[in-house]
């Protein structure tokens, strides 16, 4: 057995004998498991149909498992084969609703959101979530190529308007999609190019128009912001309108997605007037994936609290033999100081994250199945990022261990280590995650300081042409996943480089 093969048992031996450390590494487990699973079991969703409390409908799923909203109004035909459909679209309007200004007035204005939508589309079926690629106009991005709810690319950043419309064009070859667009429909621009995999024989064809809610966002009380999305709609006159291919020449509409009132009536109904050869499309809702539904991470309540036990262990771990006077005897056993606090920084953080992946890991799946009872849907990730989030936190309360080792090998003492490595850790994340910093201040605070290490839990991206608030109290971290948990790593290994050097510098 190598020298630091016998510097590891030797710690483990240690850990593993002192009754409250080893309970404190099972409490960390049991606390994120209890907690998630409090909080999953007090959980419940329901929607009223009138006086009658129902379940709330689950989000549809698209092409690649993503929950997806897919609501808008589509005129179609449909196109047996390849074939291309061209048109023009000559202006946007619309309705949005604001806050009211005067309690139980509506108060609507005229305008289009920036992320409403009009154009051409090509689409499997019209049932919700089904494959589709469409290039179209924007209320605020210019031209766009978007396709299977997660995709989006961009064409010019031109607008839309009575005296500047602009010419689309998609074109079908069997699985590819192409999307192009031009300015006088003689000269034209590709936009961008889609593959959908599978895609049937006979799709629908058409023209569209959706349009999400209206995001405001405001500051609260405390100093952070709270944000609200309310009503809109979009009309698009569309013109010159010509469809190549097998077809039935017969436009049909379908409102995707829409709500019905008690009645049995479209509640928000889009809708088509048709004058000869022009097209006044209204539509609302959105195309794009679902980001408002519960997430895998928000199930782990519990794993600050367990943070909180893995800091103090991990500080007595490392202090309790300064108080007892026992370093002396440790550090006799192995003259190179630096490979003895190394080994008890492996073992403290080898055994936290045994500990921590135990709990996590039952954790996620258990609070998924009791939310779904409770009519919770959470919102569905790949088999890789639930992985990711799973060892990723796991992670994050191993390096937070070896930092709090680090920082009690440094002040040799409980109470300061502790405090350091609290705010260090638990008052950054506290402070850009509960509304109380404005969003600028809490995502500095997650990109300095070792609280970023929780950017790893983010399960869900955020997406470009998705209408949502994006900030550290909504789950959004500043930086990628991985990048996060590395700063924290890079904080454990500075803060373990330090307490070597202080205690090669200095008697123990």
């Amino acid at each position: 057995m190598t020298g630091f093969a016998r510097l590891l048992r030797a710690e483990w031996t240690k850990l593993r004998t002192v009754r409250g450390w080893v309970a404190g590494l099972t409490a960390i487990c049991l606390l994120i498991v209890g907690l998630g699973l409090l909080f999953a079991a007090a959980s419940h969703s329901s929607c009223s149909n009138g006086p009658v409390e129902v379940p709330c409908p689950t989000p549809p799923l698209g092409p690649d498992g993503v929950a997806v909203e897919d609501r808008f109004f589509l005129v179609s035909m449909p196109l047996d084969g390849n074939g291309v459909i061209t048109a023009r679209v000559n202006s946007m309007s619309g309705q949005i609703r604001l806050p009211d200004a005067t309690p139980g007035v509506r108060n609507v204005t005229t305008g289009v959101v920036p992320w409403a939508k009009a154009g051409l589309m090509v689409k499997e079926s019209t049932e919700q979530g089904a494959a589709y690629a469409a290039v179209m106009v924007t209320g605020g991005h210019g031209v766009r190529m978007q396709h299977n709810f997660t995709e989006d690319v961009a064409g010019g950043a031109q607008s839309v308007s009575s005296g500047s419309p602009r010419w689309l064009r998609l074109t079908r070859d069997q699985d590819t999609i192409t999307g192009e667009e031009s300015p006088d429909g003689k000269t034209w621009t590709g936009v961008g190019t889609a593959r959908l995999e599978g895609l049937p024989a006979k799709v629908r064809i058409g023209l569209f128009a959706a349009s999400p809610g209206h995001l405001t966002v405001t500051a609260n009380s405390l100093g952070g912001s709270a944000s609200a999305s309310r009503f809109t709609q979009v009309t698009a006159l569309v013109d010159e309108v010509k469809v190549a291919g097998t077809t039935s020449g017969t436009w049909d509409t379908d409102d995707i997605g829409v709500d019905h009132n008690l009645d049995g009536t479209p509640h928000h109904p889009g809708g088509l007037v048709r004058s000869g050869g022009t097209f006044a499309i209204t539509g609302v809702g959105d195309i794009a994936p679902s980001t408002s539904e519960s997430t895998i991470e928000r199930s782990l309540s519990g794993l600050l609290i367990a943070l909180v036990v893995v800091i103090v262990v991990a500080v007595l771990f490392v202090t309790a033999e300064y108080r007892r006077g026992l370093i002396g005897t440790t550090l006799l056993a192995s003259p190179r100081r630096g490979r003895a606090l190394a080994a008890k920084a492996v073992v403290v953080g080898a055994a936290t994250f045994v500990s921590g992946l135990a709990g996590v890991a039952v954790t996620v799946p258990l609070a998924r199945s009791i939310g779904r009872g409770n009519g919770v849907f959470t919102l569905p990730v790949s088999t890789l990022t639930e992985v990711r989030v799973i060892v990723g936190l796991a992670g994050v309360l191993a390096m937070a261990a070896v930092l709090a080792l680090s920082l009690g090998a440094i002040f040799r003492r409980s109470a300061m280590a502790v405090i350091v490595a609290l705010v260090a850790l638990v008052v950054p994340y506290v402070l850009a995650t509960a509304s109380i910093l404005p969003d600028e201040a809490s995502r500095w605070l997650l990109r300095v300081t070792p609280a970023a290490g929780f950017a790893v839990q983010q399960s869900i991206p955020a997406y470009e042409h998705v209408t949502s608030y994006v900030a550290p109290v909504t789950g959004y971290f500043p930086l990628p996943p991985w990048g996060g948990f590395a700063v924290l790593c890079g904080y454990a290994v500075l803060a373990l480089g330090l307490a070597v050097h202080r205690l090669n510098g200095r008697d123990a």
